[in-house]
């Protein structure tokens, strides 16, 4: 059998052509499918779909952690111009071939409402845009990775300003935060020129497929079949009603504590009660040595998943030049684990995302046993919902008496950091959703990157109350700019909040058993 020949390692592959791949999918398309012979079939295609799989994620791995690297970046491009528009297609052929034989194997009743989806959406003409899309994607990680300033004598990027923004002193809160906003308002031009790109790339994508708007293909898309657009608008309209009220109290109170007549976008982290930014570790080893006591107290096994990615180095940690914004989980399948890249610049922020991450990694490390692939692919909703449980059912062991960061005094403030993070999360999300709902809903309009300012100012008004922007207009219109998902997944972001209700819900429940 010719599958026989493929390689287990995806680093053998990344110099290969397609046609060595498609070998491999002419096998599978030539075979019978019984009722006998329809485990074995999936399974090779399996085999197969993981390889390229995880050779994308190895190679999107390489690019993000050093946008400079002229040798992954060909790679990665070859991969993206030249494999996944093929695999594209070719994936296409199998699922056809699978829809049309009938037969619907124990177990894969998701995967194969999931392939009807994809198969509908399937067009060959989208194969160049949807690689486009990609590239556009990786053009958003370099400018946001360049993007450095000169503090105290040296050039670092501004994510290592961020811990400044709990200096107790306000000055140099505000000279941090100016600071940081011009730099990014340097690039507010070439992002415009990017946003354009994406919009009418995304634009076209959606009318090859047949769709009337790029919402309704995104929705097939990412597979929501159990809530629309307009479940979405009701969720911004209860967070209104009900966390808005919350998180202005909380403001409110902030405010009256620090003695301030306004609260500044540069007063949101600082301590209160005038503690200096809690520094729960030094550098990546301490942090992934406390993170390990920790996981290892919510679950002996969860623990040693950890500690395998720490010998299998599928950590990168700290936050340098030339590094792609955010933090993110992604898998290697074949291998049969997780990767964790993310910004760690020793704040408590910094804690909380790699207890957010790794239950991202624990969920691959459950599921990687299924015995198809395409079992392993589940919704973005569930997904997060793992890694938000992680945050919540690890603060137990924050303290140092039980292996983690903080004095009990310390972790309380740390506690109250994230509980009250989590309320002010939920408005924040509902200005990022309503604004992508409202960009393609009004395509035209959201090409001239004015309207998208105007938009983004007003749902920023109605959302995130208490806060005073006055002067800051441009700072405050062009906060989609630093969202990457807006640019790299769209539409990806109310997730988030409804998977938050689902960790709290955990969380509820873990206290009462």
């Amino acid at each position: 059998m010719v599958l026989q020949n493929l390689p287990k390692a995806t680093t053998d592959i990344q110099d290969w052509t397609w046609d060595e791949f498609q070998v491999h999918y002419d096998e599978l398309e030539a075979r019978t499918l019984t009722a006998d012979s329809i485990q074995g079939w999936l399974k090779d295609w399996s085999d197969l779909a993981m390889t390229l799989y995880e050779t994308y994620n190895r190679l999107y791995a390489a690019v993000t952690k050093d946008t400079t690297d002229e040798r992954m970046d060909v790679l990665f491009k070859k991969y993206v111009d030249e494999f996944f528009p093929a695999a594209q297609a070719a994936d296409q052929a199998l699922k056809m071939k699978l829809i049309s034989s009938g037969l619907e194997p124990p177990g894969f009743e998701i995967p194969l409402r999931n392939m009807r989806a994809e198969a509908d959406l399937f067009r060959e003409d989208n194969l160049p845009l949807l690689t486009q899309e990609i590239k556009l994607g990786q053009e958003y990680d370099k400018i946001v990775g360049a993007q450095t300033v000169t503090w105290d004598g040296k050039e670092i990027t501004v994510t290592q300003l961020q811990p400044v923004y709990q200096d107790p002193d306000r000055d140099v809160r505000e000279r941090a935060w100016r600071l940081a906003s011009s730099r990014q308002l340097q690039d507010r031009q070439a992002m415009n020129d990017l946003w354009g790109k994406l919009l009418e790339t995304r634009q076209k994508i959606a009318a090859n497929a047949g769709k009337p708007s790029y919402t309704e293909y995104r929705w097939q898309q990412l597979m929501r079949f159990d809530y629309t657009p307009d479940d979405c608008r009701q969720f911004h309209d209860a967070i209104e009603k009900v966390v808005v009220p919350a998180v202005s109290r909380i403001l409110e109170e902030r405010k009256q504590v620090l003695g301030i007549q306004s609260l500044r976008p540069w007063d949101l982290e600082v301590d209160i009660s005038g503690k200096p930014p809690l520094r729960p570790f030094t550098n990546a080893r301490e942090l992934v040595g406390k993170a390990a006591q920790i996981f290892h107290k919510v679950d002996p096994q969860l623990g040693e998943y950890f500690n395998s990615m720490q010998r299998e180095d599928l950590l990168d940690l700290e936050n340098r030049k030339g590094k792609a914004p955010g933090a993110y989980c992604t898998d290697f399948p074949q291998a049969q684990r997780p990767f964790i890249l993310m910004n760690a610049v020793g704040l408590h922020d910094d804690v909380m995302t790699i207890l957010h991450e790794t239950g991202h990694a624990f969920h691959v490390f459950e599921s990687v046993n299924l015995p198809y692939f395409h079992q392993m692919l589940y919704g973005a909703e569930i997904a997060e919902v793992a890694s938000m449980s992680m945050e919540l059912l690890s603060t137990p062991y924050l303290p140092e008496t039980k292996g983690g960061f903080y004095s009990q005094q310390d972790t309380a403030r740390a506690r109250r950091e994230h509980l009250e993070g989590i309320l002010r999360f939920w408005p924040y999300m509902s200005v990022v959703d309503a604004f992508q709902l409202w960009v393609y809903e009004n395509p035209q309009a959201a090409l001239d990157p004015a309207n998208c300012d105007a938009k983004w100012g007003e749902l920023w008004k109605r959302f995130m109350v208490g806060i005073d922007t006055s002067g800051l207009d441009d700072w405050m219109v062009t906060g989609w700019h630093r969202k990457l998902h807006i640019f790299e997944a769209p539409f990806y972001y109310v997730e988030y909040g409804i998977a938050q209700l689902g960790a709290i819900q955990i969380w509820r429940n873990s206290l009462q058993d």
